[in-house]
C-alpha cells in the first residue's frame, strides 16, 4: 500500500490496540496525590494489571487502584469547566489509559482482608493486623503523630481501631501516613472496586522499578474467621508471587508486531529493487 494509505491504517491498529490493552489488560495511571509518598511521588505513572485479580483476590500489602465508595471524598480535583478540546484530549488520552484519573480513582496499600482485625497502635505505634506488628518503616512516610486525638472524619491520628474487616472488603491505608485519607477515617473498601494492582513504576524512567510486596506481609497470621480455614490450621501465610500476565501477553504482541512491520518494510525494499 502506497505510504498515504498505510500509515492512517497503522494509526488506526495502534489505537485500537491500545485501547484494547488499556481495557482488558494493562493501564497506565497518573499519581495525582501525595498520599503513597515516597513510595510513589506525585507525576509517578504506573503500569496497572488489570486481569490479576480476576485470577486471585488481592493480597495484604499490594498497592492497588480502586473506584472509590460514595462516602469517599475525592483525593484529586477534575475540572469540571474544562473547554472542549481538553475533554476530548482527557477522553483519548483515558481510552489509552494516558490521562489523569478520576475524582473517584484512589490508590492505596492493602492491608486487612475480609475477617481481618486491624487496629493501632502498640507504644511503638506500629499497625497490627491479626494481633502481629507490622514493620512499615520500609515504606512508612511521615507518620500521623502517635499522640493526637482520633478524629473519625480525618486521618490525621495514629490510633485506631480495632476494626474488623467484612465480608467482601478491604482496609487500605496510604504509605504517606500524616497526609492520605484512607481506611482509617472513610471507612473499608469493597474489592469489587478493585481496578487492579500497580505493579511497576513505569515513568519518571530514572524511577523505574517493581512494586512488590514488603515481607512483614508474609508472616501476617490468618485470622479465625476468615476465608483461609478454621482455627488450628497453619498460621502463616505467604503471599503468592505477582504472575507475569502482562509480560507473557504483550512481549508476544509486540514482538508479533515488529516482525510482522519488518516484514513488511523488506517486501517494499525488495518490490522497488526488483
Amino acid at each position: 500500500m502506497p505510504l498515504w494509505q498505510e500509515l492512517p491504517l497503522l494509526l488506526i491498529v495502534a489505537f485500537c490496540l491500545a485501547v484494547l490493552i488499556r481495557t482488558f489488560l494493562v493501564q497506565a495511571f497518573f499519581i495525582p496525590s501525595g498520599s503513597m509518598e515516597n513510595t510513589l511521588l506525585v507525576g509517578d505513572r504506573v503500569l496497572v494489571n488489570k486481569v490479576l485479580y480476576d485470577i486471585r483476590e488481592p493480597q495484604r500489602g499490594e498497592v492497588v487502584v480502586f473506584q472509590g465508595p460514595a462516602n469517599w471524598a475525592p483525593e484529586n480535583q477534575v475540572d469540571k469547566d474544562a473547554g472542549f478540546f481538553a475533554e476530548l484530549g482527557r477522553t483519548v488520552g483515558d481510552l489509552v489509559g494516558f490521562s489523569q484519573p478520576g475524582e473517584k480513582d484512589f490508590i492505596k496499600r492493602v492491608i486487612g482482608l475480609p475477617g481481618d482485625t486491624v487496629s493501632c497502635c502498640d507504644v511503638q505505634g506500629r499497625v497490627f493486623v491479626n494481633g502481629y506488628p507490622l514493620d512499615e518503616s520500609a515504606y512508612v512516610y511521615e507518620d500521623s503523630p502517635l499522640d493526637a486525638t482520633p478524629n473519625p472524619k480525618q486521618c490525621t491520628a495514629r490510633r485506631f481501631g480495632p476494626i474488623k474487616v467484612e465480608p467482601g472488603q478491604m482496609f487500605v491505608m496510604g504509605d504517606h501516613r500524616g497526609v492520605s485519607q484512607d481506611s482509617r477515617c472513610q471507612g473499608q473498601v469493597p474489592i469489587e472496586n478493585v481496578i487492579g494492582r500497580a505493579f511497576v513504576i513505569l515513568w519518571p524512567s530514572d524511577r523505574w522499578g517493581w512494586l512488590p510486596v514488603p515481607d512483614t506481609f508474609k508472616n501476617v497470621p490468618r485470622s479465625a474467621s476468615g476465608p483461609m480455614g478454621p482455627p488450628g490450621a497453619p498460621r502463616v501465610t505467604k503471599a503468592p508471587e505477582l504472575p507475569l500476565v502482562p509480560d507473557m501477553v504483550l512481549a508476544p504482541l509486540a514482538v508479533s508486531l515488529t516482525v510482522s512491520t519488518r516484514s513488511a518494510r523488506q517486501e517494499r525494499l525488495r518490490r522497488r529493487q526488483s
